[in-house]
């Protein structure tokens, strides 16, 4: 039966393991996602909307610099945290 268990986690796990990367696994199990904004569009704000990551950007200023923004997911338990990477750049 311990077998049987251990056999059933670790597909789970594999599975959620080849997913990493698409927003809604990171929402529902954990992991990471990167984003990288087109050139000169500097984010505003970001938001879960269902299973769906929602963003607003604008265009960079001259004076806008590109920078990394990192959110980070925190449940109750520490379990299924998952973190969302927005890369920005600029020409």
């Amino acid at each position: 039966m311990k077998k049987k268990a251990v056999a059933v986690l670790t597909a789970i796990s594999i599975l959620i393991a080849s997913l990493t990367g698409c927003q809604t696994a990171t929402k529902s199990y954990g992991g990471k996602t990167t984003i990288k904004l087109e050139p000169n569009q500097k984010l505003e704000e970001i938001t879960w909307k269902d299973n769906s990551l929602w963003y607003l950007t604008r265009p960079m200023t001259n004076e806008d610099i590109a920078e990394t923004h990192t959110f980070q997911q925190q449940s109750n338990f520490g379990v299924f945290e998952g973190t969302v990477t927005i890369i920005e750049s600029k020409e």
